[in-house]
């Protein structure tokens, strides 16, 4: 389900048949007032599930800053009368895909990537989270609000509990 934007899961083991594999996954969400207290909440819950799976320390270190920026530039920037927003994560084998939800008046930049000059702070946290990830997408709506997709292919370690969990027979 990486770079499709397509938030419904699929599984496309390249070594399984699909009629032999239960597909696992893993999703949650969190729904948080927007405060800076909530990001190490989103952050430790993040990284914990992710590290109880089994994901390698680089990668895990990758999805808990990407995560960490998507939910300070809600703080920073959603604007409007809801005080609330949501982090929803899905987990399968092969990836995790994480979208940040702010319900407020969203933005009106057509590139949300532009450059920011050398002094500039503006910008530089979008520019972080696309290094970080594998696909980082923006859905933003005026008075809708705005929606950060992150995804990131998983690295996992030998014998990790996610692996384990992927490869459980359909008739258990």
């Amino acid at each position: 389900f990486v770079g499709t934007g397509n938030w419904e899961s699929s599984h496309h083991g390249a070594s399984r048949n699909p009629e032999q594999v239960k597909p696992m996954r893993l999703s949650f969400s969190l729904r948080l007032p927007r405060d800076e207290l909530s990001v190490p909440i989103v952050r430790h819950i993040c990284k914990s599930a992710l590290l109880e799976l089994g994901v390698e320390d680089p990668c895990l270190a990758d999805i808990e800053l990407a995560v960490t920026e998507a939910c300070t530039n809600v703080l920073k920037h959603a604007q409007g009368s809801n005080q609330q927003y949501e982090v929803e994560v899905r987990v399968n084998e092969e990836a995790c895909e994480i979208r940040v939800i702010d319900a407020g008046v969203g933005f009106m930049s057509a590139d949300p990537f532009r450059q920011a000059s050398g002094s500039a702070e503006e910008g530089r946290g979008l520019h972080l989270m696309r290094a970080l990830v594998d696909d980082l997408h923006f859905v933003s709506k005026p008075e809708q609000g705005t929606v950060v997709h992150l995804a990131k292919r998983l690295e996992l370690s030998d014998g990790s509990l996610l692996q384990k969990l992927g490869e459980l027979p359909l008739s258990r």
